[in-house]
């Protein structure tokens, strides 16, 4: 085998779990575990764990929690919140764990690259869940979840057999995100704004002025606050 294809594999493993990780950790430890496990691919000696009953099984049972927490409005974002703490770091491990036995200044460095990408990855689906979230409807939380996970087993796929083609496809998605983050923080903070301000005006509105004679007076209601675009 090609030494220099060796080392771009490792890269696009590397950062294909990382990426999948922070899309959905469960969907993308059972996917290299199964393939592992079934010898359709040879998983690196720290990623080898993967292929144990038990990963696949605990994989397996958050897998199926997650896809139906991940459906509901209100709830999704939640459970994205929590998994801030919980892809991330996964993220960085099972990068660090693709690169094999190489030196461990190489496997640190990958981890905190796997990290990074885990990070944006894991923004832009729980800031998108944000906004999807205003939409009254379910169809489309249904729609993006199943999207995420298509695009985590796909993704997944283009990077165990296209190496250079998956990494091509990571420095465009890396572009997107300086792109797209800082918008999606605006709408976020616009949409937190508009929450605040209507429990604002429902507080003016149950709690009726005072005249210095501390007898209450009537109040001419105002509009409540809109979400502008």
């Amino acid at each position: 085998m090609d030494p220099f294809y060796d080392v771009t594999a490792a890269i696009a493993l590397a950062m294909g779990a990382a990426w999948a990780s922070g899309i959905n950790l469960y969907a993308a430890i059972l996917v290299l575990g199964l393939l592992g496990m079934t010898g359709n691919m040879v998983l690196p000696e720290n990623l080898q764990v993967l292929t144990h009953p038990l990963v696949l099984g605990a994989a397996g049972i958050m897998y199926v929690v997650e896809f139906f927490a991940d459906k509901i409005p209100g709830v999704d974002t939640g459970w994205d919140t929590l998994h801030t703490f919980i892809r991330i770091p996964a993220g960085a491990v099972l990068a660090a764990g693709a690169m094999g036995d190489v030196n461990p200044a190489i496997a640190v460095a990958a981890g905190i690259l796997g990290g990074g990408l885990a990070a944006g990855s894991h923004a832009l689906k729980a800031g998108t869940r944000v906004l999807i979230n205003t939409s009254p409807e379910p169809v489309t939380n249904w729609t993006a979840s199943v999207t995420e996970d298509v695009a985590v087993v796909g993704g997944l796929w283009i990077a165990l057999h296209y190496p250079w083609l998956f990494i091509a496809l990571i420095v465009l998605f890396v572009l997107l995100l300086i792109w797209v983050l800082p918008k999606l923080w605006r709408s976020i903070k616009k949409i937190a704004g508009f929450i605040k301000r209507l429990f604002r005006y429902e507080k003016t509105e149950n709690e009726p002025a005072m005249t210095p004679e501390c007898r209450p007076v009537e109040t001419v209601p105002k509009d409540p606050p809109r979400l502008t675009e």
